[in-house]
């Protein structure tokens, strides 16, 4: 009896300090946010401009949020893998995405995905926008839009254009400037931004519609020649071209880079995390770096950027439904 005695007393104790531990444990886990490295998933692969904003970002949030950030690269499926790895992960804070507006909006209109836009992701901030630049090869004899309009319809469907691939941020443009034009191009997808541009610059294509970044150096240089831009207002690097707004009122439309979290994740960390983001941005540095690579920095919280998010989700998906796109 003593013996069974002691050893239930022995098992107590072990019993109590291993929930000491564990309450230890516990309490670390739930201080104050954060109190670990968070991740911020790169849904494509390095080295293109979203790596680049992502990192940018990573140095400058760690410093704000006395965290580690680090970035993880998981490409696929035109970014849907690493939206759903997000996703499906821990609604704590500690697992992010930054993701472009058409991948992130489009891809769920495009094809079935794991997961749901808006069941399962929560805006937490849009960190920069950008325009699209409609160009010419220097050679082409097309000139203004109106003159692309005039050709295309004498010819429906002769003129082509490059785009990085079928979903692209450069096949959604055009779609949406060629519906509101009224005309009918052939679409030519490749497999990435470079070979497209170089397939414009080489003269095997008509035009293309691009990025400011993709587009400025090839226009500077006289390569390329401009025809339209894609926002509501004239760009500062092209004033004297028209934006798709003035000449088809109502479609001018930008990009943006934003932060999402899995949704669930709490309303006082998403907010955190949203303030953190906007004081980076409104940083002379990070502002400076942003412009160098043709990006406007942006200081959307979550309600204000849910809105863009659910505006361009509808409209991208008329885009979509009235052109009967359908994924490769």
């Amino acid at each position: 009896m003593q013996t069974n005695k002691r050893l239930s007393l022995k098992q107590l104790a072990v019993a109590l300090i291993a929930g000491l531990s564990l309450g230890g444990q516990a309490l670390a886990q739930t201080g104050p946010y954060p109190n670990r490295p968070i991740k911020l998933v790169v849904p494509f692969v390095p080295g293109g401009t979203l790596d680049v904003v992502a990192r940018l970002l990573a140095r400058q949030l760690q410093d704000s949020l006395k965290q580690p950030v680090v970035v993880d690269n998981r490409a696929g499926a035109g970014g849907v893998v690493g939206v759903d790895h997000v996703a499906k992960s821990p609604a704590d804070g500690y697992t992010l995405v930054l993701n472009a507006a058409t991948p992130m909006v489009t891809v769920v209109s495009l094809q079935p995905t794991p997961y749901d836009l808006f069941r399962d992701m929560a805006a937490v901030a849009q960190v920069s926008t950008f325009d699209y630049v409609m160009a010419v090869n220097s050679k082409s004899s097309i000139n203004t839009v109106q003159d692309l309009v005039q050709q295309a319809r004498k010819q429906p469907g002769k003129l082509n254009y490059s785009s990085a691939g079928t979903g692209s941020g450069q096949h959604m443009y055009m779609e949406l400037a060629r519906s509101a034009a009224g005309i009918q191009l052939q679409h030519i997808p490749y497999k990435g931004n470079a070979p497209a541009i170089q397939a414009l610059l080489a003269g095997e294509v008509d035009l293309m519609f691009d990025t400011t970044l993709g587009m400025l150096p090839q226009v500077q240089s006289g390569r390329l020649r401009p025809l339209m831009t894609s926002s509501a207002k004239p760009l500062q690097a092209l004033p004297n071209v028209p934006t798709m707004d003035s000449l088809f009122p109502g479609s001018g439309i930008q990009g943006w880079h934003g932060i999402f979290a899995p949704a669930g994740t709490p309303k006082e960390v998403v907010n955190l995390l949203a303030e953190a983001i906007r004081k980076v941005i409104g940083s002379a540095e990070t502002s400076a770096r942003l412009r160098e690579l043709g990006l406007e920095p942006s200081d959307l919280g979550p309600e204000r950027f849910t809105e863009v998010v659910k505006r361009d989700h509808a409209r991208w998906g008329k885009v979509i439904r009235d052109n009967n796109i359908k994924a490769d």
